[in-house]
């Protein structure tokens, strides 16, 4: 049976990498048409539909950096052409130069724009976000219509007519805008290959989380921001040439911005292609609109219509979607991989009787309000090192809220944090996880679009800017991402998606991800919540080798036979503050804790037996 699984495995696998081959092949051809097409026709009207094809393929692709990958929905990203195409044009007009000097000026002013707004407007998320990016459209918008002695005003800029041959005077906008797309493509392939685009995914996929797992967010978004307008600012510039004329209407335009979100969508957000592909499709589909509608307002009904309809039937895209359905359509004809974890047990040494270190986490009179609630209180305590400390307490005591406090999720109103003698209370959570503190959720937080060895591989254990361009798999890294797998018993599942374990496997591999950080001090929050007595077994083995390996926890759990086979000390919340500490033998008979937590007639030994 085991043979014959392998096999269909193979199969599949043989059966992927060939229709992988298949669509490499096609881009390949594609693209030597389109690079022999002006050679052998010289169609200026399919030259110039290829052409406004390259240039919103281009600005699509760089939208997809910051909303496909960050997630951060822009509709402003047409801005940064309109700034390439006015910063080509004035150097051309007063410095009498061809405008070809000009356009890569165009794209490092967009990139800088970028990261300077991207400073101030990436505090923000969600709908704020998007109302941010709207309006910076409109802002430069109106600063071309009204600074006329600077812009030209409504009377816009013309700049030099071009004196190609007739049958080439499309040819070279035709190969530079072509020139730029490759360059476009080739620079999404490497931002996806690297650590950079790992913590772009992670951000998309839960910024909090990324955070805690050593992802410095704010430089991520910042970055990624910049780097997805700098492309779109040279294409600015030769667009501006191929038309020879700027004006503030078409340069800053908001249905430019909708078409690019447009394109985006319909071939895939968060791909590679996806956006080009889409962008071929919808520039033809403007083509077809142009010509049916004219200039009309009915080309916005149309786009409209388009865009509901890939909302309602490809949610995800084109590309993703093909990709889906092909994966079905192999995983049908073939056995899936196995659901099974090896549970066989293995050797665990046995946990040391040496006696707790020195303090390792100190927790000084932490205070956090929700209203007129204090849902922590004045709260202390110290976790020793080498100790598996349990914080336990009724629903509602702080216990979660006190974890976020420390690890950063949350801002403390009052106390301090203390971790191996510093005071982290004020950093943010990347540099908690730099100063050694993991954490897995009580609900697992996994990034659930990436596969399993990606998640382990995303976390970072400090910053360094070179790390950002080193590949997100390969070399050290992945090897030991490899190990704590098979720790957790999930090395077989590494090229599976995170969103496709069940919900006990997410918590094995959670556990493996934290490890990653090599943390000093792991908290664990509920982590025998939701999995089954089988699953529970494992992890527990699990948290007593590592304890075994000089690792120390913090672990709030529900789970009382499990805190009093595993834990000591025990810590008790309730109302926000502690109430009692001691060994589980102590905890069971203090009558402050059996009034407020565990109830009368509760034994550890009783709870043990049962």
């Amino acid at each position: 049976m085991s043979m014959l699984r392998g096999v269909n495995a193979l199969r599949r696998i043989n059966a992927l990498r060939a229709g992988r081959l298949a669509y490499v092949g096609a881009l390949i051809l594609a693209t030597a048409w389109l690079i022999v097409f002006p050679l052998y026709s010289h169609n200026i009207y399919w030259q110039g539909i290829l052409f406004f094809s390259f240039l919103l393929a281009v600005m699509a692709s760089g939208w997809n950096i910051i909303s496909g990958w960050a997630g951060y929905i822009s509709l402003g990203q047409s801005a940064f052409m309109g700034l390439g195409a006015y910063t080509t044009a004035l150097l051309t007009l007063h410095l009498h130069r061809t405008p070809w000097l000009f356009v890569p000026v165009g794209g490092v002013l967009a990139a800088a724009v970028a990261a300077l707004l991207g400073v101030v407007i990436m505090r923000t998320r969600g709908h704020s976000f998007v109302i941010i990016t709207i309006a910076f459209l409109l802002i430069l918008q109106l600063l071309a219509l009204n600074l006329r002695g600077f812009t030209g005003g409504s009377t816009g800029l013309t700049m030099p007519i071009t004196t190609f041959p007739r049958d080439w005077q499309y040819a070279p906008f035709y190969y530079v805008m072509l020139g730029l797309l490759l360059l476009a493509i080739a620079m999404s392939w490497a931002i996806r290959r690297t650590k950079f685009g790992t913590g772009l995914i992670a951000i998309r996929e839960d910024e909090d989380k990324a955070g805690g797992v050593g992802i410095n967010a704010p430089v991520y978004k910042v970055l990624a921001f910049a780097a997805s307008a700098v492309l779109i600012g040279v294409a600015g510039g030769v667009y501006a040439y191929f038309i020879t004329f700027v004006d503030y209407r078409g340069m800053f335009s908001i249905q430019y911005a909708v078409l690019i979100v447009l394109a985006a969508l319909l071939g895939g957000r968060g791909t590679i292609m996806g956006p080009v592909l889409g962008a071929f499709a919808v520039q033809i589909l403007q083509d077809q609109a142009n010509q049916h509608f004219g200039s009309s307002q009915a080309n916005i009904v149309v786009y409209g219509a388009v865009m509901a309809g890939v909302v309602l039937f490809l949610p995800r895209g084109l590309v993703p979607s093909v990709a889906e359905w092909a994966r079905t359509y192999v995983a049908r004809r073939e056995e899936g991989l196995s659901g099974a974890i090896d549970l066989r047990p293995s050797a665990v040494p046995a946990v040391r009787d040496s006696e707790p270190g020195p303090v390792l986490l100190e927790v000084k009179g932490l205070t956090k309000t929700f209203g007129g609630l204090r849902a922590v209180d004045d709260l202390s305590f110290s976790v020793r090192e080498g100790t598996i400390t349990g914080l336990i307490g009724p629903n509602g005591s702080g216990k979660t809220t006190a974890f976020n406090l420390i690890d950063g999720m949350m801002r403390n109103e009052g106390g301090e944090v203390w971790l191996a003698g510093e005071q982290v209370d004020r950093l943010p959570p990347w540099s908690r996880a730099h100063a050694g503190l993991g954490r897995t959720f009580q609900i697992t937080r996994l990034f659930r679009e990436m596969t399993v060895l990606e998640n382990v591989v995303a976390p970072l254990r400090d910053f360094r800017w070179r790390q950002l361009f080193a590949d997100a798999v390969a070399g050290h890294e992945a090897e030991r991402a490899e190990e704590l797998l098979e720790f957790v018993g999930m090395r077989r599942f590494r090229d599976a998606q995170a969103a496709a374990l069940s919900y006990g496997q997410q918590k094995l591999v959670e556990l493996a991800q934290v490890l990653m950080l090599d943390p000093k001090v792991i908290l664990l929050d509920e982590p025998a919540g939701g999995i089954n007595p089988t699953l529970i077994e494992r992890l527990v083995e699990k948290i007593r080798e590592l304890n075994a390996m000089g690792k120390t926890f913090l672990i709030v759990e529900h789970n009382m036979p499990l805190v009093a086979d595993l834990c000591d000390p025990v810590i008790v919340l309730a109302r926000g503050t502690r109430i009692a500490e001691g060994t589980p033998a102590e905890i069971q008979r203090d009558p402050l804790v059996l009034d407020a937590y565990l109830g009368e007639g509760w034994a550890v030994e009783e709870a043990v037996g049962a």
